[in-house]
């Protein structure tokens, strides 16, 4: 089985910039380093395992894909092919999958070739954007918001929440509708469903009365659109009663629901704002307008990086900001609580759930779809790493399925629900499962020590040789210890002690 933990993660490798065009692979004649690099980047560290040479070209290797790097010297590229070949390697008791058959599911019934598609959004956005990612191997893509407003985008209109491995935490964005015409719009899906017609076209439209939502979504079938998407949600289009001021409320959802139905007879998804407490009110109202499936979540109203200088977040146009949408792996834990909300709601039962935020790995994707989420899209991990990680996608998810013995998606959907309380109160509580330390792994840093000094039970401390030490009679089981171990040294042990008892 694939191990809980990844042998290899974005740490070892924490200087690669995950080149275009990258300059190890030029230097290297037995493998693509790039391709390696970026699967264990994604958590795919069993499939870049599997796709090395059966025989280990790096052992008698001068390593110069590592020289030829535009950070020479700082990427240990030699060494994470070895800790494959030797450490991950021997874990992989299921081969790669010959095919994608797997990965096959379908959106309301219209198939899919696997579940990943684009949001609706800038990577979306133009006729030759998405047929590239079509021939990258996306399933579909839903079309940027199509609309008849005179949409005027601001500059800048990014800003990011940066991590300390060089990749982005959060991602904010002030970006409105699509720029072009309805016409021209309707043009791009022509071309798109004659070129690609295997492919799943979701036309994102807004309306701005009833009349609107219905021409647009019959517009919308009239030239190749599979299903609609309407977005109740977007939080930089609230003015004068649209987007996600439509979202939250209810009565509204129904009644512009009801209106797309009524022009088009091709599924429709109404894409729910997360700005609010509860989806499930909006989620049943849309189901009462006669939506065929959802769509969760858009961007999170936010405000982002204020400038101790200025005073003006980010991004500032010409010394003014504004609150924006919040994207990124940062809102998954939103995005899947949200999920599993629809997922656990017997009113919507049946409906199609097209699930959203913050998917960077199929790990990421997955969750979502133990959750009840038939199709994944994706736009910021897009924008910051390209299409080509629909490879990773799509292999990470293939590989799982075939350890688990799924014959497809489907039989993953939702598992996760029935151990899912909306609260903590139904939680046991008289067991403790005691931390285990790796003293292989550990380094002695003391960072466990510290945290459980001041932030939980002073239940650690070091010995003579930097070794911790756990006091049993103060632990809690509370386990802060193991999320902050920088080696990933310390594990829930099998000791397990009943609260009272000795």
């Amino acid at each position: 089985m694939i191990p809980l933990e990844p042998r290899i993660t974005r740490t070892d490798m924490i200087r690669c910039a995950l080149c275009g065009n990258a300059p190890c692979d030029k230097a290297c004649t037995r493998l693509s380093p790039s391709e390696t690099l970026r699967s264990v980047w994604f958590s795919n560290e069993q499939t870049a395992a599997q796709f090395l040479p059966e025989e280990n070209p790096c052992l008698l290797c001068e390593a110069p894909c590592e020289r030829a790097c535009v950070r020479a010297g700082e990427v240990p590229i030699r060494d994470i092919v070895n800790r494959l070949y030797y450490q991950v390697m021997p874990e992989c008791e299921t081969p790669l999958p010959e095919n994608e058959k797997e990965l096959g599911c379908d959106i309301c019934g219209i198939p899919l070739e696997n579940p990943f598609l684009l949001s609706s959004s800038v990577v979306a956005s133009t006729y030759d954007m998405c047929a590239r990612a079509f021939e990258e191997g996306w399933a579909g893509a839903c079309f940027k918001t199509i609309c008849t407003l005179e949409i005027h985008e601001a500059s800048p209109r990014f800003s990011a929440l940066p991590g300390s491995d060089g990749s982005i935490i959060g991602f904010k964005n002030i970006e409105q509708l699509s720029d072009h015409s309805v016409a021209e719009n309707m043009e791009i899906f022509r071309r798109l469903k004659a070129k690609y017609p295997t492919k799943f076209i979701l036309a994102s439209i807004m309306g701005q009365n009833e009349q609107e939502w219905g021409e647009l979504a019959r517009l919308c079938e009239e030239n190749g659109a599979d299903a609609v998407e309407l977005n109740f949600s977007c939080p930089n289009m609230a003015e004068g009663g649209l987007g996600s001021d439509i979202g939250q409320v209810p009565e509204l959802v129904e009644r512009f629901t009801a209106a797309a139905k009524r022009a088009c007879h091709i599924p429709v998804l109404a894409k729910l704002t997360p700005n609010v407490a509860n989806m499930s009110p909006a989620a049943e109202a849309a189901r009462r307008g006669g939506a065929d499936g959802l769509a969760a979540i858009n961007t999170i109203k936010s405000i982002v990086g204020i400038n101790p200088h200025t005073y003006v977040s980010a991004p500032a146009v010409h010394g003014h900001s504004a609150v924006g949408g919040y994207s990124g792996n940062a809102v998954k834990p939103i995005a899947l609580r949200f999920i599993g909300e629809l997922g656990q709601n017997p009113a919507l039962q049946g409906m199609h759930i097209s699930a959203m935020g913050g998917v960077e790995t199929w790990r990421d994707a997955l969750e979502f779809i133990l959750l009840g989420a038939g199709s994944i899209q994706v736009t910021t991990a897009v924008m910051q790493y390209g299409y080509r990680i629909i490879e990773d996608l799509k292999t990470g998810l293939s590989l799982y399925l075939a350890e688990k013995g799924f014959r497809s998606v489907k039989d993953a959907m939702g598992l996760a629900l029935d151990s899912l309380s909306p609260t903590t109160d139904t939680l046991e509580r008289d067991t403790v499962i005691f931390p285990q330390f790796n003293r292989e792994r550990c380094i002695g840093c003391g960072r466990c020590e510290i945290s459980c000094a001041d932030g939980g039970h002073q239940a650690i401390h070091l010995d003579e040789n930097r070794h911790p030490q756990l006091n049993g009679k103060k632990c809690v089981g509370c386990h802060l210890c193991l999320l902050v171990c920088p080696q990933q040294a310390i594990v829930p042990g099998t000791k397990r002690i009943q609260r009272g008892k000795p």
